[in-house]
């Protein structure tokens, strides 16, 4: 049986001409030979696999060939050509940095360049990995790469540039080698499949290519094991299966769901990928490439820059024309933030799907959104529930305790002094809301943008009335105890704006204490500003305790912390059991549910 060469040797070039994807280095050195301007050492620098082993070699037979060509490549038939390629050359030496990196390496290698060449000009050195010389290695090599013999050529290759010495890069003249682009190496890599008699799908190419990074050894190697796969019928399907890449199709799937608001199909699909053994972060990183490809198809002049095959182009330029740029836009910052965060997060999965569930209510969020979330409610994700009937639903808003049923008025001027975390989810009521609710309890159907929306005239005729009626809420004056106060009281310290996130800690710290007429509460200040700040906020305080504790008698006041002053502070535990203890809901939804303070 024929021994196997893999294609990374087999069809490894021979000539300038047939190196791939390096065309100004390649003029660039035959120039140079042809001119016979040839530098004693040069460095040739890049990623793995782009070509700059085969350069020096092909430098090095090109050099000392005999009877070289008028384009500038060696002839091939020549005696130095010859035993070039039979690999019995006595001019050319290499050695791998690597494994032979220490001074004595070095010292071998300065006795040989002493020694002229037998045949043809130049004796070459090709140092490959020269970034893993010793410190000592390169310190010895230094005034012989300086300064070597007429008939010697040092070129250094190296994937790691900056691990070389600035003494050694002055001594050298750098080509730098660049990644090869999609484009070269699937043409290339047709040439392969043809001499092999293989037939290969276009688009099955274009991902070995992408896979390869730029690297042609490496594309070379993923199509001999991929044609291995396929039998020599290379298909998208088989290299996608082989290579474990995530098919396109998923994420155009994806986008048609996020611009038609399909959460649950987006769930089903993510769970499909991951049921396949994707990692998520894998998943969402081609997610944001996608919505790149996407931004880019939309312009002519920046659609080539999508490495893809032609039929993946037009199916970017078709859903393109579907997708708004702010959509886009939202949606690649959306999977950076996910991308970012991916690491850190606990529930990696929960993490996606809340961003496709974001993703997918993006379409219709006209609002100055960041991205990182949408700006509008959210809406239910699954199917809705069934509504409740009418007379259900008027009765549950409408229930009332009888502990309310006593009633004085008060001036709607206690809730606009409500903080303005409370006014936004707050509406103004003639009935009181069920004893135990949040204050201003939960309005059905209320919509902060169907408000902002509402025709200017419709706002300013609201407004005017406002100014003129006045809003009256009923309640009784009740008795309260300190904690019900301390509970109200960091309830409100908790509700405080974000500009007022010092006052809020400062107010949590501190402890209410009732006075003997049971309606004025005395605050302790540790210093004169907060004392300051406690008499600036002292409106609100007592208006929004007014309405929580359902007592217009409500009053605050406040003096300087003295020596003589304790701490009076409750543990949360406390709090709850003094809580369990005056309501008896509360203590049977403890027990049915069997909670427990955490």
């Amino acid at each position: 049986m024929e021994n196997y060469i893999v294609s990374a040797r087999k069809y490894r070039p021979m000539t300038f001409d047939t190196v791939v994807g390096q065309g100004s280095l390649t003029t660039t050195l035959k120039n140079a030979i042809q001119s016979g301007r040839l530098a004693h050492a040069y460095l040739f620098c890049g990623p793995r696999g782009v070509g700059k082993t085969t350069c020096a070699r092909i430098f090095a037979k090109t050099i000392n060939c005999l009877t070289p060509q008028a384009n500038g490549e060696a002839c091939g038939e020549c005696e130095s050509c010859k035993a070039f390629n039979e690999q019995r050359s006595y001019n050319i030496h290499e050695l791998d940095a690597a494994s032979n990196n220490s001074v004595e390496d070095i010292r071998q290698l300065i006795e040989q360049v002493r020694i002229p060449p037998q045949i043809g000009k130049y004796k070459v050195f090709i140092i490959d990995e020269v970034h893993m010389l010793s410190q000592a290695a390169f310190n010895a090599f230094l005034k012989t790469l300086e300064e070597p013999p007429h008939h010697a050529i040092f070129i250094l290759a190296t994937t790691e540039k900056h691990k070389i010495l600035p003494t050694i890069m002055s001594r050298c003249q750098i080509y730098d080698f660049k990644r090869m682009g999609v484009d070269d190496i699937v043409s290339h890599l047709n040439n392969v499949a043809e001499k092999e008699g293989i037939t290969a799908e276009n688009a099955a190419l274009n991902i070995i290519a992408q896979k390869a990074d730029g690297g042609m050894r490496d594309a070379l190697s993923i199509f001999d094991q991929v044609s291995s796969f396929c039998g020599g019928n290379i298909t998208y399907q088989q290299t996608i299966e082989n290579l474990n890449v995530l098919d396109y199709d998923y994420y155009f799937r994806l986008t048609d769901y996020f611009l038609e608001e399909k959460i649950t199909e987006c769930m089903l699909t993510l769970n499909e990928i991951l049921s396949k053994g994707f990692e998520g972060q894998y998943f969402i990183t081609g997610l944001s490439s996608h919505f790149r490809n996407l931004l880019v198809s939309q312009d002519a002049q920046t659609a080539n820059l999508i490495e893809a095959s032609e039929e993946v182009r037009t199916k970017y330029k078709e859903q393109a024309q579907k997708c708004k740029p702010q959509f886009l836009y939202k949606a690649m910052k959306l999977a950076n933030n996910c991308d970012l965060n991916y690491k850190q997060s606990q529930n990696k999965r929960l993490l996606v799907e809340l961003t496709l569930i974001e993703m997918a209510q993006l379409s219709s969020d006209d609002g100055t959104s960041s991205g990182l979330c949408p700006t509008k409610i959210l809406k239910p994700i699954f199917e809705r529930l069934k509504k409740l009937p009418q007379n259900e639903e008027g009765s549950l808003s409408g229930s009332t305790s009888a502990e309310h049923s006593h009633a004085t008025t008060t001036v709607s001027a206690h809730a606009a002094a409500l903080t303005p975390r409370q006014n936004a989810s707050t509406a103004p009521s003639k009935t009181p809301a069920p004893q135990g609710a949040p204050m201003g309890g939960v309005i059905r159907g209320f919509s902060i943008r169907k408000t902002a929306q509402q025709a200017p005239e419709n706002r300013q005729q609201e407004t005017k009335e406002a100014k003129q009626t006045v809003e009256v809420q009923t309640f009784a004056d009740k008795e309260f105890d300190t904690v019900t106060l301390t509970i109200a009281w960091r309830e409100f310290a908790a509700g405080l704006p974000q500009e007022e996130t010092a006052m809020s800690r400062q107010m949590d710290n501190m402890e209410p204490s009732l006075l003997d007429d049971g309606t004025t509460f005395l605050v302790i200040a540790d210093n004169p500003s907060v004392m300051n700040e406690l008499n600036k906020i002292k409106p609100r305080v007592e208006a929004y305790l007014q309405q929580r504790l359902q007592n217009q008698k409500v009053r605050m006041t406040t003096r300087l912390r003295e020596v003589t002053d304790k701490r009076v502070s409750y543990t949360r535990r406390e709090i709850l059991n003094m809580m369990l203890e005056q309501s008896e809901a509360l203590r049977k939804l403890k027990e049915e549910f069997e909670l427990e303070l955490t």
